[in-house]
Order: structure tokens, then C-alpha cells, then sequence
């Protein structure tokens, strides 16, 4: 097999700023409004001239839960390590290069730079990951194929062993699920300030928008049976809500119902949370969310969570539940200290990274071998929207073959209506069975019985079946001239 080798050419930033229908409260951040960046970067693959599209949100306090920062100066912070990441980029493909080889390079020299500009890794590698994904979408195109199908051949270089040393031998092939998955089941998120019956939304807080709102109609439009629920990691507060949220799983899930947890770092060492657990799990109305209760998601805060003294707490807590981690997952090193330390997997959402993401998947499949206990890849969200991010990110899930992964951004924005027109036209065109079109005009997300139906993103190159016209959006630098951070 002979390797596709590139080189780029030019990496261009666009930016679309999004507005929320309400709220969204995870952990120390609400979440009212984000700018969207997109990337497109252009490049030649065998002598061949291609582009690629890679686009996400750039939500408050996630990268980094600083409480002492302002938005104005995170959103700063963000963009300088995608530019910078954008400059290696670029440098690392000065001659043709293969894409594993390339990644290596800006993978390292991305880390080298954050180490010595004091970046947090899980920040840096936003910035990786980004161009990961455009290159990625240039190369399905050049090759006339798409993502599973690519990222199985040996085209891409890609070397497992030299990354993790256990994973010598091991092919991409042999991570991914023999086919991409036709449909995945959306695991609905609940956060900390959603209403969970319609009948309590004061007037002045309802949407008329046309789209569900409490967590009882968003169960009866979309036939849901998966969800995430936040917890803010106050028992006081925590009872009562899931205690109500019980009510609504069981009285509107009527086939049954699966949880997960999501602890938002809320806890500094496993004794505090393992307390907290043992207060929620000793509630009788509670029994329903802990018989359906798959995982717990990062309870610890980053600082924390990998530190040595989680070890014996874990080892000593035998019929505790399965903890992942996910803010803590920043870099190659994470997982396998992680599974060290007693928790059982870790998160992928693209923004983390596309190799990463198959090496975690890799040393996962290999320690499962062996494990005491099944080791779990969830799929994560951060508030993804289409027609790019949340596109790819659905082809990575289907190609990893994971059936169930946590969707919020068609709950917590209006669609696809923040989009141009021509934009929303081509969604509905190439994407007829992920998005319909709503009542009012917008595509909407198209979700039956909790389910996505992803045969139109798994035949496109990279998830995303049409290429957008850039030119329809603001150029990022004439955005951020013109004050654009301030607006939001």
C-alpha cells in the first residue's frame, strides 16, 4: 500500500457566533452564547489540489475551569493555540509529508510550545485536533473515500506501537468496528439548570420556538432512552432534582432506560465523592437511576484525578461504580495512567483528538483483553453543531463503533438556523436523513426513537456530504477587529 504524502498549502479561519435557546450549566460555566470557528485548509496530496473543512464551538470554561478568568480572556487563549497549531501545521508539511508522520511532528512541537507558554495539554491539543480533522477531510477527498475506510488502510502511516508500546502489532483496522455503525442511539443531556417538566416553565422563560424544552417533551419528541445527567456535588441540591428527574425516566421511558452520571470535576478526592455517591445511592426513590447507571464521568477535578492516593481509594471501594475520565484525558499519557489507577476508560469527543482517540481505543481493546472488568470508550459532546463538527465527530463514533453518545447541541441551539441559507438547503439536500426540516423552516435534527441515522455521514468523505462556501462567514481576524469577543 502506498502512502498518500501532502502538503499545505493554506489554513484560513472563519467564525459564525451562535446564540443558545436557553442556558446550558455544566460544572462552574453557563453557557448563553460561543463563537463557532471553522477552518478550511487547502493542500496539495499527490500532487493533487484539495481542501478540507474542520469547525468547533469554543465554549466557556470546559479547556480550562479557571473561575478567576473571564471568557474574553479564555476565548484569547484558545484561539492563540489553534494559530499556533495552524503555524506548525504548515511547517510540518513543508515537504510532502505522510499523515502519521505530520501528526507526530505537531503533536510534539504543539506540547513542546504549551509546555514552555504554561498551556494545559487538553487546551494545546484543541488546536491538534483541529487541523487533524481538516487534513482528514482533504485526504477522503483525495482519495475518493471515506473515513472508516481510510483510516483502515495503511495509507495514512499510522503506527500504533509508537505510541503506546503494547499496541505493536496492532492495526487501526483491527480498532475500529468492521463496519461503521448505521444508526447511534443520542444520549441526552440533562444539565444543572434545565427544566425537566414543561408544565413548571414559567411563561416568561418558554421558548415558542418549536423545539422541545423540559426534559418530559424532549423524551416524547424524540423517543430518548439515553441521557447524561449532570450533578453539581451538593447532596442537599443533587436529591432533589434527580429525584425528580427519576420520575420523569421512568414514568416517560416506558421501553426502560440507560444513565450516566457526569461528576464536572466537582470533587478534590475520591473520599468526598465516594461520600456523596453513598448519600444519593442510599435513596429508595433513586433506585431505578442506579439499576440503569452505566458510568460515572470525571467526578474529580483535573488536578486531582491522576494523582497516586486515587489508587488504594479505588482498589478499597470493590463494589463501586465504574469511573472514566474526560477533562483528564490531555494527553497520550492519561489513559494508561488512568487505567493504573483503577478507572475504567475514558471519553472521546473529536476535539481531543483523532489519533489520540484511536491509540486510547487501541490500549483499551488490548488491556480489555485481560481485565477484571469490561473498559469503556464513551462518546462525549461539547454542544456539537453541524454541519461540520457534529458530522465528523458522528462518523468517528460510528467508525469506533461506539451505539451511544452524548448529543446536545440541536437541544441547547435553534438547529441549523444560525446557519446561511444555502447552508441549510445543502444540510437537507445531502443529509435528508440525519436533519429534517422543521415546521418553522430550519433543519432540525432528525431523531427517532432515541435513535441518529447515519448512512448519509458515513458515505461522505469525512461526515459532511457538501463543502461549505467560507466566503458566507466572517473571516476570524475581521471579526475579532471589529470587537467580536465583546458581542458575546
Amino acid at each position: 500500500m502506498s502512502f498518500m504524502r501532502f502538503q499545505i498549502h493554506d489554513l484560513r479561519f472563519h467564525v459564525l457566533p451562535m446564540r443558545t435557546r436557553f442556558p446550558f450549566r455544566y460544572g462552574i460555566a453557563s453557557m448563553s452564547a460561543l463563537p463557532h470557528l471553522l477552518v478550511r485548509v487547502e493542500m496539495s496530496v499527490n500532487g493533487k489540489t484539495v481542501q478540507g473543512t474542520a469547525s468547533e464551538g469554543l465554549p466557556p470554561k470546559w479547556f480550562t475551569k479557571d473561575p478567576h478568568t473571564y471568557f474574553e480572556q479564555d476565548l484569547a487563549e484558545m484561539l492563540a493555540v489553534i494559530q499556533n497549531a495552524s503555524r506548525l501545521a504548515r511547517l510540518a508539511s513543508a515537504t510532502p509529508v505522510t499523515f502519521f508522520a505530520w501528526w507526530q511532528t505537531l503533536y510534539q512541537e504543539q506540547a513542546r510550545w504549551a509546555g514552555v507558554k504554561q498551556v494545559p495539554s487538553l487546551l494545546a491539543n484543541l488546536g491538534v485536533s483541529l487541523m487533524e480533522r481538516a487534513v482528514l477531510d482533504a485526504l477522503t477527498k483525495a482519495a475518493g473515500t471515506y473515513l472508516h475506510s481510510l483510516l483502515g488502510s495503511e495509507s495514512l502511516g499510522i503506527h500504533l506501537g509508537e505510541i503506546h508500546e503494547e499496541l505493536h502489532g496492532l492495526s487501526v483496522a483491527q480498532v475500529l468496528a468492521p463496519k461503521p455503525l448505521p444508526q447511534i442511539n443520542v444520549r441526552h443531556t440533562v444539565g444543572l439548570g434545565d427544566p425537566l417538566f414543561a408544565q413548571d416553565i414559567p411563561e416568561d422563560e418558554q421558548l415558542h420556538d418549536g423545539l422541545p424544552h423540559a426534559l418530559d417533551e424532549s423524551i416524547r419528541a424524540y423517543g430518548l432512552r439515553y441521557f447524561k445527567i449532570k450533578v453539581c456535588g451538593q447532596p442537599e441540591t443533587d436529591l432533589q432534582r434527580l429525584r425528580e428527574i427519576t420520575t420523569v425516566l421512568t414514568r416517560e421511558c416506558h421501553s426502560g432506560f440507560h444513565a450516566t452520571l457526569d461528576g464536572n470535576e466537582q470533587f478534590l478526592d475520591l473520599a468526598s465523592f465516594r461520600d456523596f455517591y453513598e448519600t444519593l445511592r442510599a435513596e429508595a426513590a433513586l433506585a431505578p437511576l442506579f439499576q440503569n447507571l452505566l458510568l460515572i464521568e470525571q467526578p474529580l477535578h483535573r488536578t486531582h484525578a491522576l494523582k497516586e492516593d486515587v489508587a488504594p481509594a479505588l482498589a478499597a471501594w470493590q463494589d463501586g461504580p465504574g469511573l472514566i475520565i474526560d477533562e483528564s484525558d490531555s494527553a497520550l499519557t492519561d489513559l494508561p495512567r488512568a487505567l493504573a489507577l483503577g478507572y475504567i476508560g475514558t471519553s472521546h469527543k473529536n476535539c481531543k483528538g483523532i489519533v489520540k482517540g484511536l491509540a486510547n481505543a487501541a490500549l483499551l481493546k488490548v488491556r480489555g483483553a485481560t481485565s477484571s472488568r469490561p473498559l469503556i470508550l464513551s462518546g462525549e459532546d461539547l454542544a456539537n453543531v453541524g454541519p461540520v463538527a457534529l458530522l465528523q465527530d458522528l462518523a468517528m463514533m460510528a467508525a469506533l463503533g461506539v451505539t451511544h453518545v452524548e448529543r446536545n447541541g440541536h437541544h441547547y441551539f435553534k438547529g441549523l438556523s444560525m446557519h446561511p441559507e444555502a447552508v441549510q438547503s445543502a444540510a437537507l439536500q445531502h443529509h435528508g436523513d440525519l436533519y429534517r426540516q422543521h415546521e418553522s423552516g430550519f433543519p432540525t435534527l432528525n431523531i427517532r426513537q432515541g435513535l441518529l441515522d447515519l448512512q448519509s455521514v458515513n458515505a461522505a468523505p469525512f461526515g459532511c456530504a457538501f463543502e461549505l462556501d467560507l466566503e458566507s462567514y466572517e473571516p476570524l481576524n475581521t471579526w475579532i477587529k471589529r470587537g467580536g469577543m465583546t458581542e458575546l
